[in-house]
């Protein structure tokens, strides 16, 4: 492409602007151009057009699908001229001024010698520390690796695979996040494009051929809702048919576990309407789905009204199932102007209402979270679970909603609601039924939180939360907890109190075993310079699950005497019992917790001592609880 073509796209840009900015800016914007040329007058890129192509790729993102002001277009066209060209940032605010030199340096990689995490953790945390002032950075950001991806053909494949990753991992749930679907949805599939071009290739193909072959039920569908439409005066309602991309489809037949015939939802159709001074938008919108519902089917429980309750990143629309005349089930969503406006322009498309500001604050809080547990939760991990995913909304008995990300759980909504809750949570009712705190909550869930005091959050809650507020809570508590400072042999599980013996490991940590477990009698016998002498007192912090068999003849009152011999008498946690009676003999299998083997000891007196119990015996069983 030669300059004078490039000229002549900048000029046609430019006219677009003059409707909307002003003359001095209009120049400062095609100063910036002409900065950019000279800077990048000796570059090309990879497919060997002169390097300014893409200064002008990305300002005409920036003007044309993120419909951002002067500053921000005069920063995508010098977005590169500090990192690949001797000019510097003073340069930039001497000629632009402080706020596009603050948008240039943002986005202006930062050479290191040693780097804190790596170089690209460190970029993304450069990118979200730019919150703490302005979204812009990010969203030329997001512009740069938009025309990124569109020209990524000319990349080595190792590099294709860098940069598809980084897109699929961290651009695209950004603008998702954001509420930029048309940019989102072309991030994904440009993303799986060059990671999986085989994968991409198939379904793409599948796709089309599905549209050759099913298309004709959908456009039949279409004008049969048209024909009402008009029948009942809606006539400036307007509909589509959206198609899902390959990456959508992809990720439905992952999740779903089916193959494409079989995925539900590979395309849906769009109602439209404009403002209507005489109804609100719910109120049209509950028009049109009732004027659906009388013509066609509804598939029961298919109705999901984001008006009412919209998603985390702002997203609206009302969506219902409806048998077509062909037999399927298909999806419509009945929007307005102002939502799909939105769906393009995201969070930035109402700029007067502080969803903005809102959404800012609400992510410097978790920035600063973050920032101060930094060795407990991974940078990225802790962002990415806590902004990028699907988000549910479930409410409290109040009614107040809680939104999560998809897969969260009764745990994630009690740390939402506060540490404190998270923390002594025992068990929960979700919609009115008895659920584990360990239950995935799904959107429209109400959940009501028990605690008790006594309870201690366990590391396994870790493998069972999904939000980055609930694992810092967590992994905070359990830093403060005492820790048993040697590992138990999963086959004898040593008690305190009981003879023992320790191993050094080959990371010097050290295994006890009883002195009688034949691991233990193997090990001495080949690695006895790896002994080590080790003294396991009871500590009362720490409770250790024992499991017994106890064989007895049948009676009236047996099993009552049983449990109230571990738990009144006793005082222990009991956790498990099962018993089966088979010809008057008693077998019954009981696990509780003890703190020293003393202890395991004094029980099974007890329980031998109990009328017609014949034996008591200890079998193994799990790992320590505290």
């Amino acid at each position: 492409m030669e300059y004078k073509e490039i000229d002549q796209g900048v000029e046609e840009l430019l006219a677009l602007l003059s409707r909307r900015i002003e003359s001095d800016d209009i120049r400062r914007i095609k100063e910036a151009y002409l900065f950019a040329k000279e800077a990048h007058k000796e570059q090309r890129r990879k497919s060997g057009e002169p390097y300014v192509v893409h200064p002008l790729a990305v300002a005409r993102v920036v003007a044309e699908e993120l419909g951002l002001g002067a500053n921000p277009i005069i920063a995508a066209f010098l977005h590169d001229v500090v990192e690949d060209t001797d000019y510097t940032i003073d340069d930039i605010k001497e000629k632009f001024g402080e706020d596009v030199a603050f948008l240039v340096n943002v986005v202006t990689k930062k050479k290191k010698n040693r780097y804190d995490a790596s170089k690209q953790i460190d970029n993304y945390k450069q990118m979200l520390d730019s919150l703490q002032y302005d979204i812009r950075a990010l969203l030329i950001k997001l512009a740069d690796r938009l025309h990124n991806m569109r020209t990524l053909s000319s990349m080595r494949p190792d590099k294709q695979m860098k940069i598809a990753s980084e897109t699929d991992y961290f651009y695209a749930p950004l603008a998702h996040r954001l509420a930029l679907y048309h940019i989102k949805r072309e991030l994904e599939n440009l993303s799986f494009r060059y990671r999986c071009p085989r994968d991409y290739a198939r379904i793409d193909d599948l796709i089309k051929k599905d549209m050759e072959e099913n298309g004709g039920v959908l456009s039949e569908f279409m004008a049969e809702i048209e024909k009402m439409l008009e029948a009942k005066d809606v006539i400036l309602a307007r509909t589509e048919i959206v198609c899902r991309g390959p990456y959508s489809i992809w990720k439905k037949m992952h999740s779903q576990g089916c193959d494409f015939n079989h995925v539900q939802g590979k395309y849906y159709i769009r109602i439209i309407y404009p403002y209507v001074h005489e109804y609100s938008e719910k109120d049209m919108s509950l028009r049109l789905y009732s004027m659906l519902t009388d013509r066609f089917k509804e598939k029961p429980g298919s109705v999901a009204n984001f008006i009412d309750s919209p998603k985390e990143n702002g997203y609206q629309s009302f969506h219902v199932k409806l048998l077509t005349e062909a037999g399927t089930w298909e999806e419509v969503h009945i929007s307005s102007e102002r939502m799909v406006r939105k769906s393009q322009f995201g969070c930035l498309s109402e700029r007067n209402d502080g969803n903005i500001a809102n959404w800012l604050e609400k992510f410097k809080n978790i920035l600063k979270d973050i920032a101060n547990h930094r060795k407990e939760v991974e940078y990225m991990d802790g962002i990415t679970s806590s902004f990028y995913n699907d988000d549910v909304t479930v409410f409290t008995p109040k009614g107040e909603a809680v939104i999560l990300p998809k897969d969260a759980t009764v745990l994630d909504f009690a740390f939402e609601i506060h540490s404190r809750l998270g923390e002594t949570a025992q068990y929960a009712k979700v919609n009115g039924r008895l659920c584990s705190v360990k239950t995935v909550l799904s959107s429209g869930d109400c959940v009501e939180v028990f605690t008790n005091d006594s309870v201690i959050p366990s590391p396994m809650w870790l493998n069972h939360v999904m939000t980055y507020k609930a694992k810092a809570h967590l992994h905070s508590v359990l830093s403060k907890q005492k820790k048993i400072p040697y590992i138990r042999c999963p086959h004898c599980n040593p008690l305190p109190g009981d003879e023992v013996i320790g191993f050094k490991g080959e990371n010097e940590e050290v295994t006890l075993h009883r002195r009688d477990c034949k691991t233990a009698i193997r090990l001495a016998s080949q690695k006895g310079d790896d002994i080590v002498a080790v003294n396991f007192e009871e500590d009362k912090d720490f409770l250790f699950p024992v499991s017994i068999v106890v064989t007895a003849v049948d009676r009236y009152h047996l099993l009552i005497d049983l449990v109230d011999c571990i738990t009144n008498q006793m005082k222990l946690s009991m956790t498990h019992i099962q018993s089966d009676c088979v010809d008057e003999i008693v077998t019954c299998s009981m696990v509780f917790s003890v703190h020293s083997a003393g202890e395991l000891q004094n029980v099974i007196s007890s329980i031998t001592a109990i009328k017609s119990v014949e034996e008591v015996k200890q079998v193994a069983c799990g790992v320590a609880q505290q």
